[in-house]
């Protein structure tokens, strides 16, 4: 996988608004947020997105969605919020790591883009 904004922020080369760190896992605020809560979702190890995924990345993954209710909670997100992954050009992906978008703090329109 290539060198990405993302992999700067894990090591500190840029800076960040981080919510939540632990061994497997870095959230941080969006820097150009589409909610009032925009935080993004990552994970430290690099996988491209959903689409390139594989079994090695379940203990991941699974570590990645309990932390994800963990960090909408601290954010009070009490009346709910989105969680989005964009995969490839056609999804909408721009970053090639893969993230998870907690959007809140208003009233989500259906269907999204």
């Amino acid at each position: 996988m290539s060198e990405t904004i993302f992999s700067k922020i894990i090591r500190r080369e840029i800076p960040a608004d981080i919510v939540y760190e632990d061994d497997l896992i870095l959230a941080f605020r969006d820097i150009q947020p589409q909610a009032p809560i925009h935080i993004l979702v990552i994970p430290k190890q690099p996988i491209e997105s959903i689409s390139t995924v594989t079994p090695a990345d379940q203990a991941v993954l699974g570590h990645l969605m309990v932390k994800i209710q963990q960090i909408a909670a601290e954010a009070e997100l009490v009346n709910g919020y989105r969680v989005v992954t964009n995969i490839g050009a056609d999804g909408g992906q721009t970053v090639s790591h893969l993230h998870f978008h907690i959007l809140g703090q208003r009233q989500m329109a259906w269907p999204p883009g």
